[in-house]
């Protein structure tokens, strides 16, 4: 309800009174603009609008801070490197920005979060592994090697991955996998095609002439 409702309930008799209208005028702006802050609450801290000091207390609900213990290095653009730095993967540096990033900017945070509460609700099976990605990532998506021996690779398909993601899943911010299992290692993409495979032909894997060859990223 706007002020002006507020008023309008009031009898005739006494709209006549200026002082009067003024005082409750006053009162309801008042609680006009505790309801305003109060509606305004629940999209000010919805992970998907929330920035700055918002994200941070989400971070402290959900169990994750926005501060990384080791310095994420490599993830500017850089025209030299194609995998994970090139167009439209490694993050654009300003003029005084530090080569090194200890503090996740918002969307990778933002990123952070949903991935880390997917995990909270993750059952640890390889099936469920694949659903909880896709509710995080549009791009790319992930295949999953289970190496039988307490290890997996991950490959990633259909599109490319930018620097930082790829940096905290090699540093494990980004805990996809089961306790007790490892990550042997990270298959990256050159480009956005389709992953090299022998003897293979779907929507993710092709053979010669077609299939991306990957390069292999060892966890740190």
């Amino acid at each position: 309800m706007a002020v002006n409702d507020y008023l309008n309930l009031i009898p005739s008799q006494h709209r006549s009174r200026p002082k009067f209208m003024a005082i409750v005028g006053f009162f309801a702006t008042i609680y006009q603009k505790m309801i305003d802050i109060l509606t305004m609450t629940e999209s000010m801290y919805d992970i998907d609008f929330a920035v700055g000091v918002q994200l941070d207390f989400i971070g402290e609900w959900v169990g994750i801070s926005r501060n990384v213990s080791i310095p994420v290095t490599g993830l500017y653009f850089s025209f030299d490197d194609v995998i994970t730095d090139g167009w439209d993967l490694g993050l654009w540096r300003g003029e005084n920005e530090p080569t090194t990033i200890t503090r996740l900017p918002d969307e990778q945070y933002r990123t952070l979060l949903k991935a880390k509460i997917a995990a909270n609700n993750w059952d640890g099976t390889t099936e469920n592994a694949y659903a909880i990605w896709s509710s995080v990532f549009v791009s790319p998506q992930i295949l999953i090697q289970d190496n039988q021996d307490l290890s997996y690779d991950f490959a990633f398909v259909g599109g490319m991955i930018d620097s930082l993601t790829l940096a905290l899943l090699t540093r494990g911010y980004i805990p996809l996998k089961p306790e007790g299992i490892t990550i042997a290692k990270y298959i990256v993409p050159i480009d956005s095609g389709r992953l090299f495979a022998w003897d293979t032909d779907n929507a993710y894997l092709a053979g010669w002439d077609t299939g991306s060859f990957g390069t292999e990223i060892m966890p740190l």
